[in-house]
């Protein structure tokens, strides 16, 4: 028999809302041999986790600003069009976030996101403030899947971890939930998980 879940976490980008930092950088640097580079060399996943763990956008400029001056206009662009980078939302798991909340259930948001770029996002995206709350790395300090941040969010929601269920595209996040106590599915697209969520008795 499946544990009883009283609390439903969900992860944001590219769960909730898609991101894709190619879709402004397309426009900014056609070459897709010279996109594939920049992405790899300057403004790198590994650079832009940082913001997510709290480092100013300002910092991060600069130190790449150092490393890379020829480019400038594209290390600043990063940012600059942010926006571009999370054109919609993903309907069919909005659709389930949103009727969880309706139904009465705990519902909780755990994010890695900078903290200045979320405030962007919840202005694009008024569902985002229909949870219960939100734990956003950027304000912390801390990120996924480091197993002390699920702990602190556990602990700010008062979460019982074996009755928490969270839900995230990067699985290493998801393993990061379960070494937490939590469970966790690890987010395909919205009808995988409205069966993985039915499976926890959890319908919607």
């Amino acid at each position: 028999m499946a544990a009883k879940i009283d609390h439903i976490v969900f992860d944001i980008g590219k769960v909730l809302i898609h991101y894709d930092p190619n879709l402004p950088f397309s426009r900014i640097i056609p070459d897709e041999t010279e996109r594939k580079w920049f992405f790899d060399n300057v403004c790198t996943h590994e650079w832009n986790l940082e913001q997510d763990r709290g480092r100013s956008w300002s910092e991060a400029e600069a130190l790449l600003l150092e490393q890379h001056p020829q480019q400038e206009a594209n290390i600043r662009a990063f940012r600059q069009h942010w926006h571009e980078m999370v054109p919609h939302a993903y309907d069919g798991s909005v659709a389930i976030f949103e009727s969880l909340i309706e139904n009465g259930r705990d519902v909780t948001m755990l994010t890695n996101f900078a903290a200045d770029t979320f405030v962007e996002a919840r202005r694009k995206f008024p569902f985002l403030d229909k949870p219960r709350g939100v734990t956003v790395s950027g304000e912390i300090g801390l990120i996924k899947p480091d197993v002390a941040i699920y702990e602190k969010h556990a602990r700010d929601f008062s979460l019982t971890p074996e009755a928490s269920i969270f839900i995230d595209d990067s699985y290493p996040n998801v393993e990061g939930a379960r070494a937490a106590g939590w469970h966790a599915v690890h987010f395909t697209d919205p009808e995988t998980l409205r069966k993985a969520l039915r499976d926890h008795g959890i319908e919607v």
